[in-house]
């Protein structure tokens, strides 16, 4: 009588619960662990730059903001713009050969950047390392999210994301040891006249390209069959992201805009000269034109896109764009990733100009340190946004507030102490309670839209992550550094984040629940069809 009851019950079961309930395949977790390898280089070669700072600033003749800009802006701006098309096509195309050519790319770019002589040639190769690696994540998120039921979703992206924190980490070790060990035995640069910072980038670059022929072979995912929806076909997914890129990166914008007729074409022009105007003012106010041209040119596109996507898919736009749920979560979470990336990238340039430490030394305890704090923070806050998500509609938000205000304290304390192992420490404190966020906003973003819009929900997602956070807390807290001749002045002014990020959250935990119950509904009044 029981196994009756029990398997009616499993009959009126939704084809999405019984997804739900089911195990999940050990496929996924093998492929899981292949985007974390992948992700852990993508941070290998995006926060190198921090453990070669001081050298590249010696040899290079640059200043704490120009370091901040090339971290964060040159990389920042370039990967979340064409992160934009590049989440389009991973929303109508093969996910995993987009991922490959992706990580080709951004290999052989970091290769190039050991070739630099100058600041403007270390900059280009910094933008197509960025470009490369806007493929990355808009298509492991989409991936993730047909490999794992929505129940598992946090735990899985927080495991991805953990990738982060492992590749930043690991990038100072590397760095560090061969900086050192390279320039001890050719003093007066080694082969090809390259010193040891320019090694270092030619280390870690070459790697990547071995490791694009693994990810080839995995298996691309029916999309949308962990949330019980019907897969939707493209059959020309190229076209798709032609139009994004057209919409996005200037001056194609002004074809994009003319085509949807005058007064779009008007609103985009004033938009342009306003931006241009507003960049030009910051930049003659701070004497750098560069950071600011190059954000204005990120605003002003983004706003160029957002008003093309709302004219070519108004359902995608209003379940982005249009839900004030979406854009409390991201930008909540921005202010984590602004004070989060500033500390990342200054604190070994911080511990080896201020406190003395050698690169070595400093690579192990805060590479290792940052490395394990990212790892079970992002993997803990994971669990628990899960956890409390299931207690709770809005429970992920809790996590992503704790993200914002735990890191207070400790930072004020590592960036004033003198004794070089609490510094260490703290970093690994900062580096725990600042990853914590990260799974339970991404899992958010995921189910605040449909399937198919996955991979652009993804890439404004991280518009907010680089435009906000990277774009903007490296560069601000090497312009303060300039300014005031402290570095340590300079990180703890990213401290003026936590109030906008608590608000911008409070906000968020009110409005996530009932955007989530709404999701088909509302996609269905901005007239998706088949769903």
């Amino acid at each position: 009588m029981q196994n009756n009851n029990e398997g009616s019950t499993e009959e009126n079961m939704s084809p999405e619960d019984q997804i739900q309930d089911q195990a999940v395949p050990r496929y996924s977790w093998y492929a899981l662990g292949v985007l974390v390898l992948v992700y852990v280089l993508n941070f290998i070669d995006r926060n190198i730059l921090s453990i070669l700072a001081n050298d590249i600033k010696a040899d290079l003749g640059l200043t704490d903001a120009d370091l901040g800009f090339l971290y964060g802006t040159a990389f920042g701006v370039f990967y979340a713009l064409f992160g934009i098309p590049l989440g389009r096509l991973a929303d109508s195309w093969h996910r995993v050969k987009l991922m490959t050519a992706g990580l080709a790319l951004w290999s052989a770019m970091t290769a190039l950047s050991g070739f630099a002589k100058s600041g403007l040639a270390l900059g280009a190769a910094r933008i197509g390392v960025g470009v490369g690696e806007a493929t990355a994540s808009p298509s492991a998120y989409s991936l993730i999210s047909d490999w794992f039921p929505k129940k598992m979703r946090g735990t899985a992206l927080a495991i991805y994301s953990a990738g982060l924190y492992i590749g930043g980490g690991v990038s100072l070790l590397i760095g560090g040891l061969i900086v050192e060990k390279w320039n001890a035995a050719y003093p007066n640069g080694g082969p090809l006249d390259l010193v040891g910072w320019q090694a270092a980038f030619l280390a870690v670059g070459v790697p990547g390209l071995l490791l694009a022929i693994w990810v080839f072979t995995l298996r691309e995912p029916i999309r949308g069959r962990m949330d019980g929806l019907p897969e939707v076909k493209n059959d020309k997914p190229f076209r798709g992201f032609a139009t994004e890129l057209f919409a996005v990166i200037p001056p194609f914008t002004f074809f994009s805009a003319a085509q949807r007729g005058s007064g779009a074409l008007i609103v985009n022009i004033v938009a342009a000269v306003v931006t241009a105007g507003l960049a030009w003012l910051i930049g003659s106010l701070t004497g750098n034109f560069q950071q600011w041209i190059a954000l204005g040119i990120g605003y002003y596109a983004v706003f160029s896109w957002a008003l093309s996507l709302r004219h070519r898919d108004l359902p995608t736009f209003r379940l982005i764009w249009g839900s004030p749920a979406f854009l409390y979560t991201i930008l909540g979470y921005g202010m984590v990733a602004f004070a989060s990336y500033s500390v990342s990238f200054w604190a070994a340039p911080y511990a080896e100009r201020v406190l003395g430490a050698s690169k070595s030394v400093l690579g192990f305890w805060i590479g290792g340190g940052g490395a394990l704090g990212g790892f079970l923070g992002v993997i803990i806050g994971g669990r628990v946004s899960d956890w409390l998500r299931e207690r709770n509609p809005g429970g992920r938000l809790m996590v992503v507030a704790f993200g914002v205000l735990a890191p207070v304290i400790p930072l004020i304390f590592a960036f004033t102490t003198e004794n070089v192992t609490l510094f260490y420490f703290l970093n690994f404190v900062l580096s725990l309670f600042g990853s914590s966020a990260l799974g339970a906003a991404a899992a958010t973003t995921q189910d605040l839209v449909l399937p198919r819009m996955r991979g652009t929900a993804t890439a404004t997602f991280f518009l907010s992550t680089t435009l906000v956070g990277l774009a903007l807390g490296p560069y601000m807290a090497g312009q303060v550094s300039t300014i005031t001749g402290s570095l340590s002045t300079g990180v703890l002014s990213m401290l003026v984040v936590a109030p906008i990020g608590t608000v911008l959250l409070y906000l968020a935990y009110r409005t996530v629940p009932e955007a989530e119950r709404t999701v088909v509904e509302r996609a269905r009044a901005a007239g998706e069809e088949g769903i």
